[in-house]
């Protein structure tokens, strides 16, 4: 939706814009193209893989880019360090890239063999495989149906201890056959991978991923200079709900205007163009 969040964040020369969830820098170019002269981007990424790729991208930019590898929910002491006490946009992308998914060793994905990762950051402590390895079936079944609305999550956290019982469950392909074999047949070949949920669920718990999220929408709008905009495009309905109430309080406490009632969606050609857009919400408020 890169058409949509430049026209919302009304970029103008000398811009100071946060892209808060970096990755390859896509958002980035644009922004910067329309910021300079004298604009400035800062950048963060938990993933110090797409933080170098972005760099790289933006070599040309780089007079004019901070690269901040480091967590979104303490955006307010980057900032800080940066001597930046206020932003005039900030940028929440929060799917996860091409990058990201098609690396077999991050372990994100159902669709190829890697290790039980799932990690933005490598240097965290806790990956997937201690999730499902070490948590009780109670609490698997809580976590999948939280972060995941698991209709399964019951039978697939049984399953999983089951099967742990034996031996560790250490790679995508051992955990996404569980699932498979833990949903009623006739619900297995449905549009949606029977895995999907699942793998979201964990990854979501692995990364803390909501929590960040909530945090770091109350301490950007914080920073915003009046009438600096924030951009969120969600991939899910836990983001897009998280998205939403946090843009709400703000405005019942008259921090900020609501520019989208409802959530914008991808244009069909979008979606022909890059599939993985589809489920894409973006919600923009503007600081008063």
């Amino acid at each position: 939706m890169l058409d949509e969040v430049l026209n919302y964040l009304a970029l103008k020369p000398g811009m100071v814009i946060v892209d808060a969830t970096i990755g390859m820098a896509g958002h980035s170019q644009a922004i910067l193209e329309s910021i300079l002269p004298a604009g400035r981007l800062i950048g963060i990424d938990r993933d110090q893989e797409s933080l170098a790729l972005a760099r790289e991208r933006l070599h040309n930019f780089a007079d004019a880019c901070e690269f901040v590898y480091g967590n979104f929910m303490d955006i307010d002491n980057i900032m800080k360090n940066l001597n930046i006490k206020k932003i005039d946009g900030v940028l929440f992308d929060l799917g996860l890239s091409s990058f990201q998914l098609d690396d077999p060793q991050r372990g994100f994905s159902f669709q190829c063999e890697g290790p039980l990762d799932m990690r933005f950051d490598r240097n965290s402590y806790i990956s997937a495989y201690d999730l499902v390895n070490n948590l009780t079936q109670d609490e698997i079944s809580h976590l999948l149906w939280t972060f995941g609305q698991e209709k399964w999550h019951n039978r697939i956290a049984r399953n999983l201890v089951r099967e742990r019982e034996k031996h560790p469950i250490a790679t995508t392909s051992q955990l996404s056959n569980i699932v498979v074999k833990a949903t009623p047949y006739r619900y297995r070949h449905y549009r949606l991978h029977p895995a999907t949920r699942t793998f979201q669920a964990v990854r979501i718990a692995v990364n803390r991923e909501l929590e960040a999220l909530e945090i770091a929408l109350d301490k950007a709008i914080e920073l915003m200079n009046k009438t600096a905009r924030i951009c969120a495009i969600s991939f899910h309905s836990l983001e897009d709900r998280i998205v939403k109430l946090s843009f709400r309080k703000a405005a019942s406490l008259d921090k900020v205007r609501i520019l989208t009632p409802k959530p914008l969606s991808p244009t069909q050609k979008e979606i022909t163009e890059n599939p993985s857009s589809r489920s894409a919400k973006l919600r923009v408020a503007e600081r008063l």
